[in-house]
């Protein structure tokens, strides 16, 4: 195995056991950040980050730019901070590429499709990682580009209206069931409503972010101090003394309200109505009515020290950073949604617990659902003890 291989980790999943989560991302530990990024700066910390996080590298450039603008003591050395709307693009484009990618193996009984991205290939919006706009005006003229496409292959009518008519999961659940034959996304979303609606993990939100200002600040001071004292704690973060979980289900901000219960199936297609939910924005809406659909800033917490926060495709991205009085990294963390989701005493391993020894195809589902951002695989307490004395 590779040390690239080694430093980005794996999860393996097995239903029906005490210790259903094994795996970790050695990356985010043992102070390893911190000797990759000491004594750099700006645009050479956002670059060591995008090749060290290669499937979300736009958040984790995001994050880095606000968290070390506002740790930086040396205002002329801050950079600017990217539009909004460069994140709900890019965000945009990971939904599609999960859904194009990662939802059809983890499909129970189905053999993989030749051709995973045939039902993207006239989309405006490419599922390559480098192809990305690089001004504000490119971005909304993509995102505009997406909207339309959206409305005219998929939906056959405008994001808006598809929106209120499908807020419910049972609303949704039946166009995934009428659009199952012609659209894989729905295809795959009706396949796991017959399996999961009824799989309703207990659900513990990390709800960091909030509407109260001061709650919010004192909530991030708190990560901020655990981050520093504790150089593995990112490994396996804990929130209000358990652990947590973060998707496009636990945004801040919502613009409706469902009743309906958090099960696993309203966590995969939370997916699906966020993408709908990023197209609909339209360029040039007055400042005060565009929609903060995916929250992103920074709060200073020391002495050239900050952390930043950015909603991005699989929950909350977190950065803390310490920097030395030139403006250079001294220490750095990150603590992204997969060890949040996959912690082994949180809401995704709690789940698995209770399922069959043998019900692959639920713990699969509930892989896509929470969606780590490294290699995941689901197997068997049997497979794997069988492999151990192969």
């Amino acid at each position: 195995m590779s040390a690239a291989m080694n430093l980005a980790g794996n999860y393996t999943l097995r239903p029906g056991v005490p210790h259903s989560i094994e795996g970790r991302r050695p990356v985010v530990g043992n102070g390893i950040l911190r000797r990759l990024l000491q004594g750099q700066q700006g645009e050479a910390v956002e670059r060591t980050l995008g090749q060290l996080f290669t499937l979300c590298a736009h958040a984790h450039r995001r994050a880095a730019r606000l968290a070390l603008n506002a740790a930086q003591p040396h205002p002329e050395k801050r950079l600017l901070n990217e539009p909004a709307v460069l994140l709900w693009l890019e965000t945009a484009r990971d939904h599609l590429r999960s859904m194009a990618l990662d939802w059809p193996r983890r499909q129970p009984g189905l053999s993989a499709k030749p051709d995973p991205l045939a039902w993207l290939r006239d989309c405006p919006l490419s599922m390559s990682h480098t192809a990305q706009p690089s001004t504000e005006d490119q971005a909304w003229e993509a995102l505009t580009q997406l909207r339309c496409w959206l409305e005219d292959r998929l939906l056959g009518q405008p994001t808006g209206s598809w929106r209120v008519q499908h807020r419910e999961p049972a609303e949704l659940a039946q166009w995934c069931r009428s659009h199952a034959p012609n659209l894989p996304p729905a295809q795959a979303l009706h396949t796991w409503h017959q399996l999961t609606n009824n799989l309703a993990p207990a659900t513990h939100r990390l709800d960091v972010l909030d509407s109260d200002p001061a709650r919010q600040a004192a909530a991030l001071q708190a990560l901020a101090s655990a981050l520093a004292q504790d150089i593995n704690f990112a490994q396996h973060p804990t929130w209000l003394g358990q652990g947590a979980e973060t998707g496009p289900w636990t945004r801040l901000r919502h613009c409706h309200q469902t009743t309906a219960a958090t099960t696993a199936w309203t966590r995969l297609s939370s997916r699906l109505t966020e993408l709908m939910e990023i197209a609909a924005i339209k360029p040039h809406t007055p400042t005060q009515h565009m929609p903060d659909v995916l929250a992103s800033g920074a709060q200073q917490v020391g002495e050239g020290q900050a952390i930043a926060w950015c909603e991005m495709a699989r929950g909350l991205l977190l950065h803390w950073v310490q920097l030395d009085a030139q403006g250079r990294v001294a220490d750095y963390r990150v603590l992204a949604p997969t060890e949040w989701n996959f912690h082994p005493q949180g809401v995704l391993a709690k789940a698995l617990s209770t399922l069959a020894p043998q019900d692959t195809a639920s713990a699969s589902a509930l892989a896509a659902a929470f969606d780590a951002c490294v290699d995941c695989q689901v197997t068997t307490a049997d497979a794997l003890t069988e492999n151990s004395h192969a």
